[in-house]
């Protein structure tokens, strides 16, 4: 396997450690898009993220308009698909919010391979559990993708670690990856058992918003504590920022590359999930891989992050 590759399952394709995130893939120039595309896939970043809702926000004409964005992509550069793992998800259905049932989460299915050009989806997961479909149905209908052909592995998206268990129960394919939000801002991956879950079933944990979307950059230690005052989800501390700050200067590094490092730190070995649409900051993130975080550094920033010492 190459080095810091991760692999989706036993015997599964190999990934890189950092993913090619395509929520804001809103833009509808082809050769824009492509050029994208073809950076990310240079740097290693061989797995594309999308979803089948994403291009309801963030400027998208609707819901599915970044899939069929990169579909065309894929319909002008066919090349680009056969050195991709393309990962897709399904089963928000606005407005009901969402809907895993066996019909709803095969017709998404289906939909998703028609925008995206392509007669198989690499990673194929339930984006946000459904709590009224019982898990044994959501798994006969991902068994079923996969016995198909149309789906070569599944995973899940913001499950917890309880639901997780309860749809691994009835699958025969194995859950080869969970998609959490983690970042040094957010830990809640760390603390509520999904990356122990990880260690225990072998999932890749794919963080998205490794960056915290973007509050991680926008905000420095000297405004800090107005910038808490004003954000409705509390903001980024302070002390967080300057132990960032202070780590980005010894590994002379940008605070983003040293954010993405703290991810990829955890021995689950997770994969970052970048969302950024110019191909030279793909280039400048790169610089996570070489970044060295001791255990004291990223207990320091866990520490900054929570705002105490640990007991």
């Amino acid at each position: 396997m190459r080095a810091g590759a991760r692999r989706l399952g036993p015997g599964g394709v190999e990934i890189g450690p950092l993913a090619l995130g395509l929520w804001r893939f809103t833009g509808t120039d082809v050769g824009q898009n492509a050029a994208l595309v073809e950076a990310g896939l240079e740097l290693g970043m061989n797995l594309a993220d999308t979803a089948d809702v994403y291009g309801l926000d963030w400027g998208g004409t609707g819901f599915g308009s970044c899939e069929e964005n990169l579909g065309a992509v894929l319909r002008a550069r066919p090349d680009l698909r056969d050195r991709m793992v393309l990962a897709t998800k399904g089963g928000i259905v606005p407005p009901v919010p969402y809907d895993s049932g066996a019909a709803a989460m095969r017709s998404a299915c289906e939909a998703s391979l028609a925008r995206l050009a392509t007669d198989r989806i690499d990673l194929y997961q339930v984006h946000r559990p459904d709590m009224f479909t019982h898990p044994a149905e959501v798994a006969h209908t991902l068994d079923g993708l996969v016995a198909d052909g149309l789906v070569g592995a599944v995973g899940v998206s913001n499950y917890t670690p309880a639901q997780t268990r309860a749809l691994a129960a009835h699958l025969d394919a194995p859950l080869v990856s969970t998609q959490p939000e983690y970042s040094a801002a957010c830990l809640d991956a760390l603390r509520d058992g999904t990356l122990d879950l990880c260690s225990e079933m072998g999932m890749v944990p794919l963080a998205w918003s490794p960056l915290a979307g973007g509050r991680l950059m926008a905000e420095s230690p000297l405004d800090g504590e107005q910038l808490m005052a004003q954000s409705p989800d509390g903001g980024v501390r302070p002390e967080l920022l300057a132990t960032l700050d202070r780590l980005a200067e010894r590994e002379g590094v940008d605070r983003a590359a040293v954010c993405v490092a703290f991810v990829l730190a955890h021995p689950t070995a997770p994969v970052a999930i970048v969302g950024t649409q110019q191909p030279e900051r793909l280039n400048a993130l790169q610089a996570a891989l070489g970044v060295q975080l001791d255990r004291n550094d990223v207990y320091d920033i866990v520490e900054a992050s929570e705002g105490q010492p640990l007991p």
